[in-house]
C-alpha cells in the first residue's frame, strides 16, 4: 500500500500483466498476484440489518468531527460508538474497534466488513490514511452516504402513495367481485341467461375470481419467482436493463438516478486523490443498471491504457447530455472531482422533479382505473335489476 502496510484484495484485470500495471498505477507494490475466478472473487455478503447500516453512516460522521477535533482515532472511534443506540450495531463497531487497537488500519477493518462499509468506502478511508487527511476523508465519505440515503428515502417515500392507491384500488375491485356482486347473482335465478352482456360477464368474472382465486395468486407467486431467477442470470439481467432505459418517463428517471450516484461517488473517491481507474472500478459498483455498469467498465480500461473520460462516455451514450457536458469541463479545467460533486446535486434536484412529474402521471391515471371499474360494475348491477324488473312487468 501507498502507506507502506500490506494488504490484501481483488482487481479486474485481462491478465497477470495487466493486474500488475493497475496495482502499481494505484500507488501499490504488488507481492503476490494470483489469478481467480469471477466467482471465487466475490466476497459473500452477509444480510445486515437496515439500522447497522443507518448507523455506520450516523457513525463516520461524528468520527469525522472528532477526528477534526484533533482527536486520536481509538478515542474517537469509542466515543462514536457509545452514541449508537443499536446493540447489535455497537457489538459491530466494538470489534472494528478491537482491531484498530491491535494496529490494524481503519481501511482494512472497513475493508474485511463489506456487508457494512463499501469498497468506495474503505478505498476513501485508506486514502486518507495514506495523505494523513483522514478526518477530511471521513467528512466528504459521510456527506457521500448522507446524500445517497437522502435520494434513496426520496424514492420510498415518493412510490407510498401511488403503490397504496394501486393496492386500495385491487382491493376495492375484489372486495366488489367477491362480496357484493355475488349478492346481486343469487336475485336472479335462473333469468341469467336473459341479463344484459355486461352483467354476464361481471359475474362471471365475479365467479372466476371466487373458484380460481387462491390457485391465480399461487399462479403469481410462482411466476414471479421463476422470473426473478430468470432475470437474475447476467444476460437476461443485461437485455431486461437495456429495455428499462428505453422506457418513457421511466428510463430517464433511471438514468438520472444512477448517473447522480455513480457522480458523488466518483467525485468523492477523486477528491480523496484515489487514483481515477481505481475510482472508477470502485464508483461503478454503485450502478445497479448492469448496462450502464458495463459501459462504465469498458470506460474504466480505456483510462487505464491513458484514454479521457468524457468522449468515451459520450459515445457509450448511457449518461444523459447534462452529464457528459460537466464531466468534459472537469476535464478541461482540471476541477473533474468538484464539478462530479455539482453534477450530482443537479441530478439529484431533476430526479425529484422527475418523480414528482411521475407520480402526478401515475396518480391520475390510478384513480380514473379505480373509478372506471367500480362504476362499471355497479352499472352492470343497476342495468341488470333494471331490466329484469322490465322482464318481470312485460310477463
Amino acid at each position: 500500500m501507498t502507506n507502506g502496510s500490506v494488504g490484501t484484495g481483488f482487481v479486474d484485470a485481462a491478465d497477470h500483466e495487466s493486474a500488475i500495471q493497475t496495482l502499481r498505477r494505484g500507488g501499490a507494490r504488488p507481492i503476490l498476484v494470483t489469478a481467480v475466478d469471477n466467482k471465487t472473487a466475490k466476497t459473500p455478503k452477509a444480510k445486515v440489518n437496515r439500522k447497522i447500516r443507518l448507523a455506520s453512516i450516523s457513525l463516520t460522521g461524528e468520527l469525522a468531527v472528532l477526528l477534526n477535533a484533533g482527536l486520536p482515532l481509538d478515542r474517537s472511534l469509542s466515543l462514536a460508538i457509545a452514541n449508537v443506540e443499536d446493540a447489535e450495531a455497537a457489538t459491530q463497531f466494538s470489534a472494528l474497534l478491537d482491531e484498530v487497537r491491535t494496529g490494524v488500519p481503519l481501511s482494512q477493518a472497513m475493508q474485511r466488513r463489506q456487508d457494512i462499509f463499501s469498497p468506495a468506502a474503505a478505498a476513501m478511508t485508506e486514502a486518507g490514511e495514506a495523505n494523513g487527511s483522514l478526518g477530511p476523508a471521513l467528512t466528504r465519505l459521510a456527506e457521500m452516504l448522507e446524500r445517497a440515503e437522502a435520494l434513496r428515502r426520496l424514492i420510498a417515500t415518493s412510490m407510498i402513495y401511488p403503490i397504496s392507491l394501486t393496492i386500495i384500488a385491487v382491493g376495492v375491485i375484489l372486495l366488489m367481485l367477491l362480496f357484493v356482486v355475488p349478492q346481486f347473482e343469487s336475485l336472479f335465478g335462473q333469468a341469467k341467461d336473459r341479463l344484459p352482456p355486461a352483467s354476464i360477464f361481471v359475474m362471471g368474472a365475479s365467479r372466476f375470481v371466487r373458484d380460481w382465486g387462491w390457485w391465480m395468486l399461487a399462479a403469481t407467486v410462482a411466476l414471479v419467482f421463476v422470473i426473478r431467477q430468470f432475470l437474475a442470470r447476467p444476460a437476461m439481467r443485461s437485455v431486461t436493463d437495456r429495455v428499462i432505459l428505453r422506457i418513457p418517463q421511466l428510463g430517464m428517471l433511471v438514468r438520472y438516478i444512477e448517473t447522480a450516484r455513480f457522480a458523488r461517488t466518483l467525485g468523492v473517491l477523486i477528491d480523496g486523490n484515489v487514483p481515477l481507474p481505481h475510482a472508477l472500478m470502485l464508483a461503478r459498483r454503485t450502478v445497479a443498471n448492469s448496462h450502464i455498469g458495463n459501459a462504465v467498465a469498458q470506460v474504466a480500461d480505456g483510462v487505464r491504457e491513458g484514454g479521457g473520460l468524457a468522449a468515451p462516455l459520450a459515445t457509450a451514450n448511457v449518461f444523459p447530455k447534462l452529464a457528459i457536458g460537466f464531466l468534459r469541463t472537469g476535464e478541461e479545467t482540471s476541477q473533474l472531482g468538484p464539478m462530479l460533486g455539482r453534477l450530482a446535486d443537479v441530478l439529484d434536484r431533476d430526479v425529484g422533479i422527475r418523480i414528482q412529474r411521475l407520480i402526478g402521471i401515475l396518480t391520475p391515471i390510478i384513480t380514473i382505473i379505480l373509478g372506471a371499474s367500480v362504476a362499471a360494475i355497479i352499472a352492470s348491477i343497476m342495468s341488470a335489476i333494471m331490466g329484469f324488473n322490465e322482464l318481470a312487468i312485460s310477463t
